[in-house]
Formats: C-alpha cells, sequence, structure tokens
C-alpha cells in the first residue's frame, strides 16, 4: 500500500480539514486496535471530533518540548480511549505510525492499554475512572496559586464515570476556587461497557449538576466542529471553570457499531476493520502543529512568587528533650512548618481536620502554600497528584482511618510514579473514647501494599520530627503515622534516623526475647522489658520506626541472639508489622539456616469501643502486661 501524502494543520486550519484530521483519528483507532487484537475503539470514535478541534485550535502545546512549563495540559480521564490519545500523538508527529501499529498493547512498549507517563506527553496515569478529572483540578490549582502560570487544564472524561463520586468532589473544587484555567470534555455517548448509562443522552441533566457544583456548562452537538470550536473559545475566556457537554455517538462514523450495545472495549475484527477504514474515507497521514505555549518566564520567577512568605515560618525544626511528653502528630506540625521555610516546593494539604494533625501549623506559616480540601480526601490526594506532576512536594494529612478511602488515588498515583508524602494520624485504638469508626487499623497494611512506598512509624517527637524531614527526598509515595496521644521522648535532639532502619532501646549480651514494637507499643515494650527484668528475664527491646523498607539486619540478630521475638502492633493482625518482619527473617540467609525463633505477634483481632487509651490498648491485648504474659511464655516453652 502506498503512503499517503503528509499534510499539515495548524490553527487556521478551516473546519473541512479538521474534519479530515477527525477522520484519521477514527481510522487510527480502528487500526491500532485492530492489529493489537484490543482496545476500546468505539468510545475513541465517539470523542474524535473533540479533540481534532482541540489539538489543532486551542491546546497551546508544543509535541517537541513536552516539559515547556507555560504549556497547557491534556488530561484523558478516560483512559480507556487511549487508541484515540495515541493516534493524536501520530498526527502530533511525536510517535510514528510503525510504533502505533507494531507496539500499542505489546509487551514491554510504552503505548500501553491506559496511558502512563511512560510517555513524555502524559502527565499521569489514568484508567480508574472518576480519576482524570480530579488531577486536572490538582493541575490548575498548581497553575494558578503556585506557579502563576496562564496555561490550562483539558481533560476528557467519558459520561459512565460522571457516576463516580469523585468526579462531582472534582468540580466542587473547581467551582470553589472559580479555576477558570480548568476544561472538563464530557463525552456523552449513551453507552458504557455492559448498556445503557444512568443518564443516557440527558445532556441538560450533566449541565444542571455541573451547573449546581459552581461550573459552567456549555451544551454542544460533539459531532458539529463549528459548535465544538466556539464552546472551547469560550472555555479558554478564563472566566469560569466549564464542563462542556457534548453529546457524541458511540462508534460514530462505522456504521456496523455506531450506537450499538455490545462493542465497548472490543476491536473490530479484520474484515470489519477493513470495512471500518474504507466507510470513514481510508488511511490519511495528516500532521497537527497546533496553537503553541506563550513564551515563559524562567523556572525560578515562579518559585520566586511561591517561596514569598517562607521566611514567616519557623526557621529550625522544633526540639524537644529526652522525657517531654509530646505527641508525634504535633512534632509532625511543627516539622514540616519548619520544612517549608527551607524547602519552597513544599506544601500541605489538609482535608478539614488540621487542627487535630497540627496540619495547620503549616498554614500558619506559609498561608500561599497550604490547600483546604474540605472532607474530601479523593480530592486531597488528587490535588497532591497534580501540584507533584508540575514539580511540588505535597504533604496530604488526614486521619489515618479516613485515607482509606483514598486508596485507589494513592494507588495509581504509584502508577504514575508520583513523589509525595501522607500522614496518616489518629492512629489504632490508642485515639480511645472516638471509637472504631475514627481508628486507623488497616493503614499500615494498605500502604505496605503500595508499589514503591515508604512507610514510617515514629515512637516519640525526636524521630517524628526526622522522619519528617526525611519524607521531602525520599523517591514514591511515603507514609508517616503518627499517634494522637502524647508520650515521653525518648531520642536526644539530633539523633539520626535513617530510613530503613531501626534503633534497639535496650540490650545485653544475655537477652533471651526480643520485644518488637513502633509507634505507642514501643512505650508499651519498654515497660513491658522493666517488668521482665525485675522478674529476672532479660528482654531487648526494637523500636522499628521504618515499616518499609523494614531493618532486616537488627532483627534477624535479634532471632539469633535472643531465639524469640514479640511482635506488638497498634494495628489488624493482617498486613501490619507482623507479617512485616516475618517475611524479612524470611528473606534473611542467616535466619533461614539457623533454628527459627519462637514469634508471638499481638495485634488487635477484635472489634474496638470506646474507652481511654490503656483501656483500650488492654482490651485488644496489645499492653505491657499482655507483652510480659506472652515473652515470659516464649522464654518458659
Amino acid at each position: 500500500m502506498t503512503a499517503p501524502p503528509t499534510t499539515a494543520l495548524g490553527p487556521a486550519s478551516d473546519l473541512a480539514q479538521v474534519f479530515e484530521l477527525a477522520q484519521q483519528l477514527r481510522v487510527d483507532s480502528v487500526r491500532a486496535s485492530t492489529a493489537a487484537g484490543s482496545g476500546h475503539p468505539t468510545s475513541s470514535l465517539s470523542a474524535a471530533d473533540l479533540m481534532a478541534v482541540l489539538m489543532t485550535r486551542h491546546l497551546r502545546y508544543d509535541w517537541d518540548a513536552p516539559d515547556d512549563p507555560a504549556a497547557d495540559h491534556l488530561v484523558f480521564s478516560k483512559g480507556h480511549a487511549s487508541p484515540l490519545l495515541y493516534a493524536m500523538f501520530k498526527a502530533a508527529g511525536a510517535i510514528g505510525d510503525d510504533e502505533l501499529m507494531t507496539t500499542y498493547r505489546r509487551s514491554g512498549h510504552r503505548l500501553q492499554g491506559h496511558p502512563t507517563p511512560v510517555l513524555p506527553w502524559v502527565d499521569v496515569a489514568t484508567g480508574s475512572l472518576g480519576q482524570g478529572i480530579a488531577y486536572g483540578v490538582g493541575m490548575a490549582l498548581a497553575g494558578r496559586e503556585l506557579e502563576g502560570r496562564s496555561y490550562r487544564v483539558w481533560v476528557l472524561c467519558g459520561d459512565s464515570e460522571m457516576t463516580e463520586g469523585s468526579v462531582w468532589e472534582a468540580l466542587d473544587k473547581a467551582g470553589h476556587h472559580r479555576l477558570a484555567n480548568f476544561t472538563a470534555l464530557i463525552d456523552v455517548n449513551r453507552l458504557g461497557q455492559s448498556g445503557a448509562t444512568e443518564l443516557e443522552w440527558d445532556t441538560s441533566a450533566y449541565a444542571r449538576r455541573a451547573e449546581a457544583f459552581g461550573c459552567r456548562a456549555i451544551v454542544v452537538d460533539g459531532h458539529d466542529l463549528a459548535a465544538v470550536d466556539r464552546a472551547l473559545t469560550t472555555a479558554a475566556d478564563g472566566q469560569a471553570p466549564t464542563v462542556v457537554v457534548a453529546r457524541t455517538v458511540k462508534g460514530r462514523g462505522v456504521t456496523e457499531v455506531a450506537d450499538k450495545n455490545g462493542w465497548h472495549g472490543k476491536p473490530l475484527p479484520v474484515d470489519m476493520a477493513d470495512r471500518a477504514v474504507a466507510e470513514l474515507g481510508g488511511v490519511r497521514d495528516l500532521r497537527v502543529r497546533g496553537p503553541r505555549p506563550p513564551d515563559a518566564p524562567p523556572a525560578d520567577v515562579a518559585v520566586t512568587g511561591v517561596a514569598a512568605g517562607a521566611n514567616g515560618g519557623p526557621s529550625s525544626p522544633p526540639r524537644y528533650d529526652v522525657g517531654d511528653e509530646v505527641a508525634t502528630r504535633v512534632a509532625f506540625g511543627g516539622a514540616l512548618a519548619a520544612l517549608g521555610a527551607a524547602r519552597p516546593d513544599v506544601v500541605a494539604l489538609d482535608a478539614e481536620v488540621g487542627n487535630s494533625t497540627h496540619a495547620e501549623d503549616f498554614r500558619t506559616a506559609h498561608p500561599e502554600r497550604y490547600f483546604q480540601t474540605y472532607i474530601a480526601e479523593q480530592q486531597m490526594i488528587a490535588d497532591a497528584v497534580g501540584m507533584a506532576v508540575r514539580g511540588f512536594r505535597p504533604y496530604a494529612t488526614t486521619f489515618a482511618a479516613f485515607l482509606t478511602r483514598a486508596h485507589d488515588f494513592i494507588r495509581m498515583a504509584a502508577v504514575s510514579q508520583i513523589d509525595m508524602a501522607l500522614c496518616g494520624t489518629h492512629c489504632g485504638v490508642e485515639i480511645g473514647a472516638d471509637g472504631p469508626s475514627q481508628m486507623g487499623l488497616e493503614d499500615l497494611a494498605m500502604m505496605r501494599a503500595v508499589r514503591g512506598s515508604t512507610v514510617l512509624y515514629p515512637s516519640d517527637a525526636t524521630s517524628a520530627v526526622a522522619l519528617t524531614l526525611a519524607m521531602a527526598d525520599l523517591d514514591g509515595i511515603s507514609y508517616l503515622r503518627t499517634t494522637r496521644g502524647a508520650y515521653p521522648v525518648l531520642y536526644a535532639d539530633g539523633e539520626a534516623f535513617p530510613v530503613g532502619g531501626s534503633k534497639t532501646l535496650r540490650q545485653g549480651d544475655h537477652d533471651e526475647v526480643t520485644l518488637v514494637g513502633a509507634g505507642v507499643t514501643v512505650h508499651e515494650c519498654l515497660a513491658a522489658a522493666e517488668q521482665l527484668a525485675a522478674d529476672g528475664v532479660r528482654a531487648r527491646v526494637v523500636d522499628l520506626y521504618s515499616v518499609k523498607p523494614i531493618d532486616t539486619e537488627v532483627l534477624a540478630r535479634a532471632a539469633r541472639d535472643t531465639g524469640a521475638l514479640v511482635v506488638v502492633e497498634d494495628h489488624h493482625q493482617e498486613g501490619g508489622i507482623g507479617e512485616a518482619v516475618l517475611s524479612a527473617l524470611a528473606t534473611d540467609a542467616g535466619t533461614r539456616a539457623s533454628a527459627r525463633p519462637a514469634f508471638a505477634h499481638l495485634a488487635v483481632t477484635g472489634l474496638p469501643g470506646s474507652g481511654t487509651s490503656g483501656e483500650l490498648l488492654d482490651a485488644a491485648g496489645i499492653s505491657r502486661s499482655h507483652i510480659v504474659r506472652v515473652a515470659r511464655a516464649l522464654v518458659e516453652r
């Protein structure tokens, strides 16, 4: 087959040329998915007109310079429409036809089934529906509030994902902040994966909902190129956050599948694909160079604006004396505020509990870099991701229990290879009378399971300060677990707490058992060791402040030296510190070669209620008296 001639399109291209581009995007979506034997061509066909208009006339982007700080951003929240996105990349000259046709959805290649930032033109991984629109809000917020840039953020959404609550959290925040640099385009093609969508083609209902959340809504025929062009021109006028509600047809342009149920996520068979390509006018090779980004000032100009006011914060981290009773959440807040003075890239996000988590200490010192998302934990994480995409170092904080509802956003942030810090406070039964709805008892398991994560759990204020500061330079997603109550400071100011390490607080040459704790249970282990010593039982105590990565060397040595380990944690039995310790020992060659140590695991197994911290620790079986009983039994066995 002879290659078609190449034609260049620019912002001044007439709509007849834009139509030809839309048809090319459709053809290439069909070709790529059929060649791969999988994909979502019909979901791509419906949005092709929207994207053809956007990339030729409104998306200010230099495909040769994807890191241009002034460039617009395009997020495919409906990430399954990746054939369309990759067809756009081809039309922009970013990839070639050979890559599109021979590598899409193939092992070891970058054109994956759903887009990820392995591609330089992709900011965030999408495909878990309802998230891209939330990331877009975070990026728009970063552009306006942190960078002082005029770039626009465009998000393509599917109509099915508009039933996700996170979508409305995002639009609520777009409206609240009046993010006039944010536009969502809803591809209302009526059909979802297994049938009609909730609202089908009721575009007025989508518009009313968007307007109720403070956004401007524009309803258009998504296949009327002139109407789409007018809508996007209005959306870019800098007046209001905009939702373009575009009525489209799933499978548009291919008679055999247009508006037909049962074709979601299915490539067209080869014979049908050939007919579809012919119906769409055949293979084309149009090239697009749309509007370019405006000239951008040097990067340090924007950063200087961010740093303004940083000198109002504390100039050095808080210091504590051994024996002072301080909650680790308090130490976290003080350390974060001090970090903000030294690092203008650090931003803090809160979910309306800053006075409890002490994130508000950062707000007092650096209000221009503090973002209140209210009770919207999913959007808090999405804002953090959007800000991280733009080069900032976000610290997002709420109660440990409430981070669980944002787990999918955290999971996808790891897929996007985002660097950010999370802090979960009020963990475990230790919080006391508030009861089980407020107790983070699953968070260690959740965060340990996140790819590439770091999980830290300080036992005192000094270690909390050190670990809070350390997270600013860690790759990936780091998590700090902090305690509600105030406990004695164990370590002198200036003590080092390397990530992956631990502290042995008590040891001797003839120790008979090792007590391993983290956070509040370190204090219970120390008290238990005192009681055991009074009974003639020598106990070693390890503060496992780094849960992931874990200090395998110290644990293995303790297992060999003492022959018995008791792990105590204020967390459910599954997925927490006990399993982390056992996994570490299982990978240690020395431990495998020798006799396995006796092992006991004390964790929260029942359903807690209300009470004092002491009462609840005891009721859960993780208090000092239970540690003494179990340790003595291991020694005497």
